[in-house]
């Protein structure tokens, strides 16, 4: 690892000058009568707040029918074959590879090899942590998709108010030793799964435009429309952004999920999360001998590079009976959050507060995720915010639209992976979604086996 860092740092040492914007979830975790003191909430408020308004970045760019679709728009690139989409060039052949040869930031199969490489204690792993690879959670069928790894969260609420676990949210679920092995509390009974979500196309999410996202939002009725969620952008300076990455649009960019995703799945701190976690609000430092940050900033880019150089899922055959689902997924309103078809920002939009500029690979892309990239109640939340602030107490029972492309590679569904078929799962839709399970309910046989045909195609 510390020869890859050699050769990218040179490319990255802005990065150790940036604003850590958000706090290591650890902090100000006391007893439930002291986790809120005014001091504590001013400082997270102030340390996840972000710049102001959300900036322009291109306009609206959203029509389902594609009638008015600009005329340089392509459909994206597809496929489950661990080949790149234009963003980075495909590199050296993946299996000649090695610790020793790898280049961060060179090619696809460098930053792809990052992406799998297996993390030990000595690179920082820990001490407490989920994962040691980014493949451990992403992997399906090919690097970068989901899996059957779900992340733990508990808390619970007091008058109302919710209070994190001592350690945050996130429950790790492995350690480094065994006397820091995080335990839940009795009390803490607001207890969820979030299932790992795919990666796959994610460089065309990013590059989807705040205007893209308020457009689809405003056309939405107003009974099913979605909540936006503006969160900051931390490698452009705390820069406001549409949330949209993680199932409660925590993230905006591919560079912060990464940064958030090396520090809490595995504990591997950066220049954007630069302090360890605790262990239940125990200090680790004693079980922690590598110096903080432990890494410079190049794996997480390296991270973000490879997300944004793969392909959008592909879709499986496509029958008479697939066709007559897709009406039907229509008719009944699930395309009103599932939204089948979303164009990209124009290559040489500025987003990501000023920090990336959208490539011709992702820019003006046709993409067909079934998502809305919003926040919905639809009677399934997990009853843990944004953040354990009010400013984000609506966020308490919403969750973002799930994506619905590679749905054909899950057998784990919903956020918590408790439902195990597709009838199944459109059955716990309720609150925003009552009404399209009513109309789901009144179909007839025949009409539910073509739409479920339908979402077993995607």
């Amino acid at each position: 690892m510390n020869k890859r860092r050699l050769v990218a740092a040179l490319t990255l040492t802005a990065l150790a000058c940036l604003i850590v914007i958000f706090t290591n979830k650890a902090e100000s975790q006391q007893d439930p009568a002291e986790r809120r003191s005014p001091i504590d909430g001013k400082t997270r408020r102030e340390r996840f707040s972000h710049t102001g308004k959300i900036e322009n970045e291109d306009t609206a760019r959203t029509d389902l029918s594609l009638s008015s679709a600009p005329d340089s728009a392509t459909e994206a690139p597809v496929g489950f074959d661990n080949l790149t989409n234009g963003f980075n060039e495909q590199g050296p052949n993946f299996e000649t590879i090695n610790e020793d040869n790898v280049v961060a930031l060179r090619s696809f199969n460098d930053n792809r090899f990052i992406f799998e490489e297996v993390e030990s204690v000595a690179d920082g792993v820990g001490p407490t942590f989920n994962a040691q690879s980014c493949r451990e959670c992403h992997q399906n069928v090919v690097t970068g998709g989901a899996s059957q790894v779900a992340e733990h969260r508990t808390g619970r609420t007091d008058h109302g108010d919710f209070f994190e676990s001592l350690g945050g949210s996130l429950v790790q679920s492995r350690a480094t030793h065994p006397d820091i092995v995080e335990r839940v509390a009795f009390e803490d009974d607001i207890r969820t799964f979030r299932m790992s979500t795919s990666t796959l196309g994610s460089g065309f999410i990013e590059a989807i435009s705040n205007e893209t996202l308020l457009a689809i939002r405003d056309a939405q009725p107003r009974e099913v429309r979605g909540t936006e969620l503006i969160v900051p952008v931390l490698e452009g300076n705390g820069s406001a952004r549409l949330g949209r990455f993680g199932w409660k649009n925590q993230h905006a960019s591919l560079q912060s999920f990464s940064a958030d995703a090396y520090f809490n799945e595995m504990g591997i701190t950066s220049p954007l999360f630069p302090e360890e976690n605790t262990s239940s609000g125990r200090d680790m430092s004693e079980y922690d001998s590598v110096p903080d940050p432990e890494d410079d900033g190049v794996d997480i880019v390296a991270f973000a590079n490879f997300m944004r150089s793969t392909k959008a899922p592909s879709r499986g055959p496509i029958t008479a009976d697939v066709r007559a689902g897709d009406k039907l997924f229509s008719q009944i309103g699930c395309a009103q959050c599932h939204t089948p078809t979303i164009i990209t920002a124009r290559p040489g939009s500025i987003i990501n507060g000023g920090s990336f500029t959208v490539p011709n690979a992702l820019g003006n892309k046709i993409i067909h995720p079934y998502s809305d990239f919003l926040l919905h109640d639809i009677g399934t939340g997990d009853g843990i915010p944004f953040l354990p602030t009010v400013e984000f107490a609506f966020t308490t029972n919403k969750m973002r639209t799930a994506s619905l492309w590679a749905l054909r590679t899950r057998n784990r569904l919903m956020h918590d992976g408790l439902s195990f078929t597709l009838p199944e799962a459109i059955k716990r839709h309720a609150g925003q979604a009552a009404n399209v399970t009513k109309k789901y309910n009144a179909l007839s046989a025949a009409e539910k086996s073509q739409l479920i045909t339908f979402l077993n195609s995607l």
